[in-house]
C-alpha cells in the first residue's frame, strides 16, 4: 500500500473510532445477559434466559426465550414476572417447566413449548427453585428452605406446618438470634431454622415429599461447576451433594448420596475425606461422573472427573494426570465418552476423554471461555456458550468433532456495534524464581503507539482465582479501557489454569510470591512505550483487595488504590468470617495456633507505612470479607491523614449486583482513579 493510502486508511479508523460511543458503565447495563440454555430433547431448540438490569427497579428482569438449533430469531416466552429462570423441558420437548415469580413467590410453572398456557404447579409457602424435570416426565425435583421438622415419617411434606412456622416467626416480638455452633451465617445471609431440602412432586404439584429431610441443608444450585443433584435415568433415584460432617464451617467433605425418588433412606456413594460435587448419570444408567477433590479442608485443590460404575461399585479418576481443574462436564448420547471444560492460561476450552479412561483430546480451544455443554440425541450437533474478554456470552452451535462455532444468539450486537471494544493482549514475565507469570493487557480505543497512558492494575480475587478471556459485569477491564486507561490483569502465584502447583504456591505464602509476581509485571508494565509509568494506580476486590492494601504499606509506586471488600487484618477477619476452612488451610491453623504467620502476611502489620491515596468499598452484607475489615482500614487511613474515601453499600455482600449501586460502584471507582492519575 503506497504511504498515501496508508495515511488516508488510518484517518477512516480514527474518524470510524471517533464516531462511536465510549464502553461506559451505561452502556454495560444495557447488555442482555444469557443464560441458562436447556436443549430440547428432540434436538430443536434452546430454551435461555436473558437478564436485562432495570435501573428504574434497581434489579434484573429475567425472561425465557427459545432459539432453533437450525438458526432463527429468538423468540420471547415469558412477559409476566419480573424473574422466570431454570427452563428445563420435558422429555418429549412439548412443555417447558420453569420458576418464576410472576404469582409474587418464586414458584415452579408449567407452559407449552411456545409459551402458551402458563400454569402455576407448586404452591408451597417456602417456595420453590432449582427444578429438574424426571426423564419419564412424571416428576419434578426442587429446592426450597423449609423447616426440618415439617417432614413426616412417610417424606410427605407439610406445608400447612411450614406456614405456621413462618407466621410464627414473622410475628415474633424479638428478632433475637441464638447460636450454639458454627456456620451461623453464610455469604449474606444469618442461618435460621429453615434448611434448604430437595423436594419431589408430580408434574401437576400434588404429592410433595421432602427427599433430604433432616437437620442438614443440600448446598446451592451450582458449586462453581456442575449442578449439585441429578435424576437417574429410569427414574426412580435421585443423586445429590450434601455435607454432614459435625461442623460443617471446618470441612469441605461433601459427599454424593442417592435417595428413591419416590422418598426412603438415603445411600452414600462417596467416601472421599475431601469434597466430591456434581453428579450427573450417563445416559444409559451404567455409570454416575462426578468432580472430586483428595485434599481435606482444601477448597482450591484440583477437581478431577471420576466415574463410578454403579453395578459394582468401582471408582475412576479419568483425569488423573490432567494438571487442570476439570469444570462442568456432560456425557455423550452413547454414554461411551464425557466431555468437560477445563481453563488453562485464561481460556476455557472443551476436551474429550473416554469412560474407559486414557488421554484426553482438545475439542474446542481459542481465545474464549466455553461453558454449558450439550449434545443432541444423535450425537452430532453440540450447542454451547462462549464469552472472552471483549464479548459477552452468546450461545453457539458446532458439530460434535469440535471445529468454528456458529453464534445463534445475537442479542447485544446492535448495542456493541456502536462502541468499540478491544480484545485483550498478553504479556509473560519472568518471576524473581524464574516462574513464568501472565497478564492481560485491554488497551484503549483509538490506542495511539506514540502516546503515553496511565494505567491501573486489576488484582483478582479468590486468591485462587484468574482473570481470562472471559466476559465480567464487575471490574470490567472494557470499562476501564473507554476510560483512558492501559488495564493490566496479572495472574500471581494462586491464580488458577496453571497447574496445581502454581496454585498451591500462594498457601501460607499471601504477602510473599505474589506479591513479588505483581511488582515483576508492574515493572515490565511500567517500561513499556506507552505507559506513563508517573500515573499508574491499582485496585482489586476480595483476595485482591487484601493484595491492594498489603502493597500499601509496601510501595510507593502508585498514585492511587481502590481496595473492595478486601482484608485488612488477617487475624481478626479469620475469627468473623463464615468458612473457617478457607483461613485455617491458607495459614496452617487458627490465628491462636499460628500467630506469627497471620502477623507476617496482614496488611495491618504495616500500616503505619501506608502512604497512597485509597478509596474503601465494602457491602454490610458481605459475611465472607466483613464490613469491619474496611471500616478498620478506612479508620487507620483517616488517622494517619492518607486521603481516603469510603463508600459501603447497605444492600450488598461480597458483590455488588443492583444496577444503581452497579452504577454508583463504576462512577465512584474512576472518579478517584481520575483525581489521582490526573496529578503529576
Amino acid at each position: 500500500m503506497r504511504p498515501l493510502l496508508v495515511c488516508a486508511a488510518l484517518l477512516f479508523a480514527r474518524e470510524s473510532w471517533a464516531q462511536k460511543r465510549p464502553f461506559d458503565v451505561e452502556t454495560l447495563l444495557r447488555i442482555q445477559r444469557i443464560g441458562e440454555p436447556a436443549l430440547s430433547p428432540d434436538g430443536k431448540l434452546v430454551a435461555f434466559t436473558v437478564a436485562t438490569p432495570d435501573l428504574d427497579k434497581n434489579s434484573q428482569n429475567r425472561q425465557i426465550y427459545v432459539v432453533p438449533v437450525s438458526g432463527g430469531a429468538p423468540r420471547l416466552l415469558t412477559r409476566e414476572g419480573a424473574t422466570n429462570e431454570r427452563p428445563r423441558w420435558s422429555p418429549d420437548s412439548k412443555q417447558i417447566y420453569f420458576v418464576s415469580t410472576r404469582g409474587g413467590s418464586s414458584q415452579v410453572w408449567g407452559m407449552e413449548a411456545d409459551g402458551a398456557k402458563p400454569r402455576q404447579i407448586t404452591k408451597l409457602s417456602t417456595e420453590a427453585g432449582g427444578v429438574l424435570v424426571s426423564p419419564d416426565g412424571k416428576k419434578i425435583v426442587f429446592a426450597s428452605s423449609v423447616y426440618p421438622e415439617c417432614a413426616a415419617p412417610s417424606f410427605v411434606l407439610d406445608d400447612i406446618c411450614n406456614q405456621k412456622n413462618l407466621d410464627a416467626d414473622e410475628k415474633a416480638p424479638s428478632k433475637a438470634r441464638i447460636y450454639t455452633s458454627l456456620l451461623f451465617r453464610h455469604w449474606t445471609e444469618w442461618q435460621n431454622r429453615r434448611r434448604q431440602h430437595l423436594l419431589v412432586a408430580n408434574v401437576d404439584g400434588s404429592g410433595v415429599k421432602d427427599l433430604t429431610p433432616g437437620p442438614r441443608e443440600v448446598p446451592p444450585f451450582s458449586l462453581g461447576g456442575p449442578e449439585g443433584y441429578a435424576i437417574s435415568p429410569d427414574s426412580t433415584e435421585l443423586a445429590f451433594v450434601i455435607n454432614t460432617d459435625p461442623a460443617p464451617a471446618n470441612s469441605t467433605n461433601s459427599d454424593i448420596y442417592t435417595v428413591p425418588l419416590d422418598g426412603g433412606d438415603a445411600k452414600k456413594l462417596t467416601a472421599n475425606p475431601a469434597a466430591d460435587d456434581g453428579p450427573l448419570y450417563s445416559p444409559d444408567g451404567k455409570y454416575l461422573a462426578f468432580r472430586s477433590q483428595q485434599r481435606a479442608g482444601y477448597e482450591s485443590d484440583r477437581w478431577r472427573l471420576t466415574v463410578l460404575e454403579r453395578a459394582t461399585g468401582k471408582i475412576t479418576t479419568l483425569t488423573e494426570t490432567v494438571d487442570r481443574w476439570v469444570g462442568s462436564f456432560t456425557w455423550t448420547p452413547d454414554s461411551t465418552r464425557l466431555f468437560y471444560t477445563a481453563e488453562d492460561r485464561g481460556r476455557t476450552g472443551l476436551q474429550m476423554i473416554p469412560v474407559t479412561g486414557g488421554g484426553a483430546r482438545t475439542i474446542i480451544s481459542g481465545d474464549a471461555t466455553l461453558e454449558e455443554v450439550m449434545f443432541t440425541e444423535d450425537g452430532r450437533t453440540m450447542i454451547y456458550t462462549e464469552e472472552s474478554g471483549s464479548r459477552p456470552v452468546e450461545i453457539y452451535r458446532a458439530t460434535s468433532g469440535g471445529g468454528t462455532g456458529q453464534p445463534l444468539t445475537h442479542l447485544n450486537d446492535t448495542l456493541l456495534s456502536g462502541v468499540t471494544l478491544t480484545p485483550p493482549e498478553e504479556l509473560w514475565v519472568d518471576s524473581y524464581d524464574k516462574s513464568r507469570v501472565h497478564s492481560f493487557i485491554t488497551k484503549p480505543p483509538g490506542f495511539t503507539a506514540g502516546a503515553k497512558y496511565p494505567v491501573v492494575f486489576l488484582i483478582h480475587g479468590g486468591p485462587q482465582g484468574a482473570w481470562g478471556e472471559s466476559w465480567t459485569y464487575r471490574w470490567n477491564a472494557q470499562v476501564f479501557a473507554s476510560a483512558g486507561y492501559v488495564v493490566v490483569q496479572p495472574n500471581p502465584r494462586g491464580s488458577t489454569g496453571y497447574g496445581q502447583k502454581f496454585i498451591d504456591e500462594i498457601n501460607g505464602d499471601w504477602g510473599g510470591r505474589p506479591y513479588d509476581d505483581i511488582m515483576t509485571v508492574v515493572d515490565a508494565v511500567a517500561a513499556l512505550p506507552y505507559v506513563d509509568n508517573t500515573r499508574m494506580a491499582v485496585a482489586g476486590a476480595s483476595y485482591g483487595g487484601y493484595m491492594v492494601n498489603w502493597m500499601n504499606g509496601r510501595t510507593n509506586r502508585f498514585k492511587a488504590i481502590v481496595s473492595h471488600g478486601g482484608v485488612f487484618d488477617l487475624a481478626s477477619w479469620a475469627r468473623e468470617t463464615e468458612e473457617q476452612w478457607f483461613p485455617l488451610w491458607e495459614f496452617k491453623g487458627s490465628p491462636t495456633e499460628n500467630q506469627e504467620l497471620y502477623a507476617k502476611h496482614s496488611p495491618s502489620t504495616h500500616a503505619k507505612d501506608f502512604k497512597t491515596p485509597t478509596l474503601v468499598i465494602h457491602g454490610e452484607l458481605d459475611f465472607r470479607d466483613v464490613t469491619g475489615q474496611g471500616l478498620q482500614l478506612f479508620t487507620t487511613l483517616q488517622q494517619q491523614k492518607v486521603p481516603s474515601k469510603l463508600l459501603v453499600f447497605p444492600d450488598e455482600g461480597h458483590w455488588v449486583l443492583k444496577p444503581q449501586n452497579s452504577l454508583v460502584w463504576y462512577r465512584t471507582v474512576l472518579d478517584w482513579l481520575g483525581e489521582w492519575t490526573r496529578k503529576r
